[in-house]
C-alpha cells in the first residue's frame, strides 16, 4: 500500500474501488477462517452452534454484522487453540499481549502478521521520506519491549531496510502502575533509567533513525539534542498526540531538522499511518488504517452499529481481517473523530485519537 505525499484530496472512483477491495477481500478472509479445511475453531464453533454458514451470506465488509461484535474477554480467556485456524495447526507461533490498560492483557497468536504489517510500512516510508529512513541505517526503539509485538516489528522494519535495531528494557505497565499509586517521585526514576539507556546507546552508536512515544522523545531531548545526535527520522506512536503535542515535537524537541512520522496501532490491528503533518495543515492528525487487513470506523458510543458523522467525535471500532486473525467490529478504548477518505488512503480515517473517555475521566497513559 502506497501514500503519496503530495496528494490531500479523494475521487469518489478512487472510494468506490478501495471499497470494492475491500468487500472481496471479507468475502476471503470470510471463506478463509469458516471453512472446515482451513478455519479458526472459534468460528467453526460458533456457526455449527448458530446453524448457519456465513460463507453463503457474507458478500461484503456491511454484511459483517451478521456475526456477532467481537468480545475482548475471549482473547483473555479462551485457549490459544481456540484461535489456531486449521491451516496452521502445528506451526509453532507467537504470542503477543496488548497494553493491559482496561484489566489483564489480552493475547493473541501471530505468525507473519507483524511482519507483513512493517513491510507494507516501509513502503511508505520509500515514498515519502526516504531521505529521512534511508536504507542501511540503524535504529533505536525507545518504546515497550516485553511481550509486545512491537519490539519484533521495530527490528524487522530495521533490518527489511537493511540496518540494525537497538534496544532499550522498558516496562510501561510498572510506570502506569507508579503513577496510578501517585509515586511520582519513582515513576520519575525509572524513567530517567529508560532515557539514560537511550542516550548512552545514542553516543556511541551511529542511530539515524528512532522510533519512540511522545513523552519518552521529548525526556531525551532534555538530555541530548537528537537532530545533533544524527537523528534524521522519528518514527511515534502513542494515543497521547494532539496537534500541540506534534507542533511542540516537530519544532522545539525536533527543531524542524529531523521528520516525525506519527502512528496509530496495537497488536490486534497492526499499524495505521498518518497523513504527512506540517504547519500548514496545523499539524491536524488523521490516521488511515491498512485496509483491507483492518478496517477502522469511529461510531456512535450508544449505538454502535451506526457510524458517526464526518468530523464528529465516536469511539473507534476494529475490524482485523487476516488469515491469522477474523476479529469483526471490535469495540477498541479509544475514541476519535471521523474524517473523510484522503486520495493516498480513500476509505475513513481517524482524527485526533484518544482513550475513551478521556474528556470525562483521567487516564493513566503512562510513558505513552
Amino acid at each position: 500500500m502506497i501514500y503519496p505525499m503530495t496528494q490531500t484530496t479523494h475521487a469518489p472512483a478512487q472510494v468506490d474501488q478501495a471499497r470494492d477491495r475491500l468487500d472481496a477481500h471479507v468475502r476471503e478472509m470470510v471463506q478463509w477462517h469458516f471453512s472446515p479445511d482451513t478455519g479458526t475453531p472459534f468460528w467453526l464453533e460458533w456457526a455449527g452452534g448458530a446453524g448457519r454458514d456465513p460463507r453463503d451470506e457474507v458478500h461484503g465488509f456491511d454484511d459483517l454484522a451478521l456475526i456477532p461484535r467481537f468480545e475482548d474477554e475471549w482473547l483473555r480467556k479462551r485457549p490459544h487453540e481456540t484461535w489456531i485456524p486449521r491451516a496452521y495447526a502445528g506451526r509453532p507461533f507467537q504470542v503477543f499481549e496488548t497494553g493491559g490498560t482496561t484489566g489483564m492483557p489480552k493475547q493473541r497468536v501471530s505468525w507473519e502478521d507483524h511482519l507483513d504489517d512493517y513491510t507494507e510500512f516501509s513502503a511508505m516510508l520509500d515514498v515519502q521520506y526516504p531521505e529521512a529512513f534511508p536504507h542501511g541505517a540503524h535504529w533505536l526503539m525507545l518504546g515497550p519491549t516485553g511481550p509486545r509485538r512491537l519490539r519484533l516489528s521495530i527490528e524487522h522494519l530495521a533490518n527489511h531496510r537493511g540496518g540494525a535495531c537497538y534496544f532499550i528494557d522498558l516496562d510501561p505497565r510498572w510506570v502506569k502502575k507508579l503513577l496510578a499509586d501517585r509515586q511520582h517521585e519513582q515513576a520519575r526514576r525509572y524513567m530517567e533509567h529508560v532515557v539514560d539507556q537511550a542516550a548512552t546507546i545514542m553516543r556511541h552508536r551511529p542511530i539515524t533513525c528512532l522510533f519512540a512515544t511522545p513523552r519518552l522523545l521529548e525526556a531525551l531531548d532534555a538530555r541530548l539534542c537528537i537532530p545533533d545526535a544524527g537523528v534524521r527520522g522519528v518514527f511515534c506512536g502513542g494515543t497521547s498526540m494532539t496537534p500541540q503535542v506534534i507542533r511542540f515535537l516537530v519544532e522545539e524537541v525536533l527543531d524542524d531538522r529531523a521528520a516525525l512520522v506519527p502512528t496509530y496501532g496495537n497488536t490486534l490491528m497492526g499499524l495505521a499511518a498518518a497523513r504527512p503533518v506540517s504547519a500548514e495543515n496545523d499539524y491536524a492528525l488523521t490516521y488511515h488504517a491498512p485496509q483491507p487487513r483492518a478496517v477502522l470506523r469511529v461510531v456512535d458510543p450508544d449505538e454502535p452499529d451506526r457510524a458517526v458523522d464526518y468530523g464528529q467525535w465516536g469511539r473507534v471500532e476494529l475490524t482485523t481481517l487476516t488469515k491469522e486473525l477474523f476479529m469483526p467490529r471490535f469495540l477498541e478504548r479509544d475514541e476519535a473523530v471521523r474524517r473523510p477518505p484522503w486520495s493516498g488512503c480513500p476509505w475513513d480515517g481517524t482524527g485526533d485519537v484518544r482513550p475513551f473517555g478521556s474528556a470525562q475521566k483521567a487516564t493513566v497513559e503512562g510513558v505513552y
